[in-house]
């Protein structure tokens, strides 16, 4: 049996640093963000399917995500069919991934987790969360948005209390000791849950 980890979290809670704990503590993790990063490079899948209705976006054959943020921020709704563009692609790649994983935990890192229903994926979520002005000042510092466009995507995720609700597990990420010790403990509860089974 394998054990199905989702992990999700909103902007700037601290959600790649975590994941990237549970595969340092042994966990099998297939990334969104990183698949829907390959998928948009040149001959990825998906580059080839955004042209067709956004050929201003792309640049050497690959979506430019930069101007894929400035095509967002003028008009919202592209986002939306973005999403219904590439999520299907997402997908097939992620069952692709549990079908061949034979790790005893794997873990699907997807920020909208709960809003594209692949909780429904899952044995169980986990969500990592901060308070607002860390999250804040994360994303702010890392110079890549204005405070509108992070505005723009909070006010677009499912609320932070609504994803602690929906979750197994919260993983409270202000310090990395904290946030280290909260991965290693779920891991340790997984792999009990496994061998009680």
């Amino acid at each position: 049996m394998t054990f199905v980890l989702g992990l999700t979290g909103s902007i700037g809670m601290g959600k790649s640093t975590t994941a990237q704990m549970f595969f340092d503590a042994g966990v099998l993790v297939w990334d969104a963000d990183a698949t829907v990063q390959r998928l948009y490079e040149k001959g990825g899948g998906v580059a080839d399917l955004v042209e067709q209705h956004y050929p201003q976006v792309i640049e050497n054959g690959a979506v430019s995500r930069s101007k894929l943020r400035e095509v967002i921020a003028a008009d919202p709704k592209v986002l939306d069919h973005l999403q219904t563009l590439v999520h299907p692609i997402v997908a097939l790649d992620r069952a692709a991934f549990l079908s061949t994983a034979t790790a005893p935990i794997v873990l699907l890192d997807i920020p909208l987790l709960f809003e594209i229903g692949a909780d429904a994926d899952c044995t169980g979520a986990v969500v990592v969360s901060a308070p607002t002005d860390v999250q804040r000042q994360r994303v702010l510092a890392r110079g890549e948005m204005s405070e509108a466009d992070f505005n723009m995507i909070v006010s677009r995720q499912m609320p932070d209390a609504e994803k602690r609700a929906r979750a197994r597990w919260v993983i409270e990420t202000v310090t990395l000791d904290h946030a280290r010790q909260s991965v290693a403990n779920i891991v340790a509860e997984i792999e009990q849950e496994l061998t009680d089974a």
